[in-house]
């Protein structure tokens, strides 16, 4: 069959978690998981290099800085102790050099809270891991949504949902004030003649005084790569929609069916636009998904069938509290669930509380069962026909750009995407041959373009970029 060259190349990164299991409790049971061998640093090397030879965009480092102890609570830890749901977990900048030393093309996106770091010390943070990996680094820029964080982070409760997200709004002012308009692009001169390292008319203060945060700079890394990480987000509620509109690059969506999600793809999209005046398309959405993929039928309905063995009820209901902040313990066992405000990630309450085709109501034991393999997003089996044809209806049917691909087992979730998926792919004309630009930044090779580092020029980063030949008193620091 010839390649259809017309169609949408996908966008595909790794999902995982410094932990084990990640979003399949109970699956570091498995005979053939290594994913609870997180703590060694060849484990990670070692997925980094599998990924770059299938030509995977990235990896995707999800994190939380809190436990998930809303099930049969409050502050019922026992449960994610138990199951390692997501517990045990390390943080997630650490492992990067390693990879990137290991690879030269891959992305690598890390997950990161504003409402838990200041923004002065994570710019330096980000811009240093953009610089030892050449420009491939993603920033998933996430506000929290556990109550332990909290707790241990010197408040009784988070914030309020959409509080969080207007303290986000003012932090990313702070960090494109550091990253874009703090140093000029031709700042550093290196001149050895003269004993000049960087031009001092060519570095300043930024001077921020907010609400929330007072920065005066300057910033303490030279100009990396991007400048701006590949700005990565993950939120579809009202307050995020916004967010992701005006500042996302990349949005990650979780729904156990396209048409959870299609709605909120298109809003964003179109306030991307309105508002914002971006063109939709460079607003590239990738919807978890999490494949279990055999040879024939058979051997897909085996391995899902072993895999769910091994899947945690527990584990999984103590995710469910945490995403949602809903504890299933307080519901019958074929209760259906329904919608209630929360403060933790409201689109995922909005996701579960809606039927899908496979699954008429939504109650305790249905929610558990799904999420013990996959998680928080769709689970598909099947031949690496079958599956293609699940990511090109995903595709249609919500305008998706590509997956999250989380895993059941660890690596062997990632080795069946790249023997026996990527090429069924490609043959469709789905995915690439290789990296639109090898050895280059995560931003070129999402956007297909050479040379493209920095954010678009649409996006309302670019208007802090400090440029070469421009004189201080020519750029003012936008507000």
């Amino acid at each position: 069959m010839p390649r259809d060259s017309s169609k949408k190349k996908l966008i595909l990164n790794a999902f995982v978690e410094s932990s084990s299991g990640h979003q399949s409790p109970g699956l570091w049971r498995h005979p053939d998981d290594h994913s609870s061998e997180f703590n060694d640093l060849e484990h990670w090397v070692s997925l980094a290099k599998l990924c770059e030879e299938a030509k995977i965009h990235g990896i995707f480092i999800a994190d939380v800085l809190g436990v998930y102890d809303v099930y049969r609570g409050p502050r019922n830890l026992a449960p994610a102790i138990i199951s390692g749901a997501q517990l045990p977990v390390n943080e997630p900048l650490a492992i990067v050099p390693a990879m990137a030393a290991a690879t030269k093309s891959i992305g690598f996106g890390v997950t990161v809270a504003t409402t838990y770091e200041q923004p002065y010390h994570l710019a330096r943070r980000l811009s240093t891991l953009d610089h030892l990996t050449k420009g491939r680094l993603g920033w998933n820029i996430v506000t929290g949504y556990l109550d332990s964080a909290a707790r241990n982070l010197g408040a009784d409760r988070q914030p309020a949902h959409d509080d969080r997200y207007a303290v986000a709004e003012e932090y990313m002012k702070v960090m494109y004030k550091l990253f874009e308009s703090s140093w000029r692009d031709d700042a550093v001169v290196l001149d050895r003649e003269r004993g000049v390292y960087a031009e001092p008319s060519r570095v300043r203060e930024i001077n921020h005084v907010g609400k929330n945060f007072t920065v005066p700079g300057p910033h303490l890394c030279q100009p990396s790569p991007q400048r701006t990480p590949l700005l990565l987000q993950a939120g579809t509620s009202k307050a995020g929609k916004t967010f992701a509109a005006q500042h996302a690059e990349a949005i990650f969506v979780g729904g156990h069916s396209p048409a959870v999600i299609s709605k909120n793809i298109a809003e964003i999209r179109e306030l991307a636009k309105t508002q914002f005046g971006r063109d939709p398309s460079h607003l590239k959405f990738l919807a978890l998904i999490c494949p279990i993929i055999g040879r024939t039928e058979q051997e897909a309905a085996e391995k899902f069938e072993d895999y769910q063995q091994y899947g945690s009820t527990e584990g999984a209901l103590a995710l469910f509290g945490g995403w949602t902040g809903i504890d299933l313990a307080t519901y019958a066992d074929d209760q259906e669930l329904r919608q209630v405000e929360s403060n933790a990630i409201r689109s995922a309450v909005e996701a579960w509380s809606k039927a899908s085709p496979s699954v008429p109501k939504w109650t305790k034991h249905t929610v558990a069962k799904h999420i013990t393999v996959g998680g928080l997003g769709a689970t598909v089996v099947g031949t690496p026909s079958q599956v293609a044809d699940e990511f090109e209806r995903w595709v249609a049917e919500a305008d998706v750009d590509g997956f999250n691909i989380a895993y059941a087992i660890k690596p062997g979730t990632f080795i069946d995407v790249a023997e026996l998926l990527i090429p069924e792919l490609q043959q469709r004309g789905l995915f690439w041959d290789d990296y639109a630009v090898p050895s280059g930044t995560y931003r070129e090779n999402l956007y297909l373009s050479k040379g493209r580092t920095g954010p678009l020029d649409a996006h309302t980063a670019a208007k802090y970029r400090w440029k070469a030949g421009v004189d201080a008193s020519d750029h003012h620091i936008p507000e």
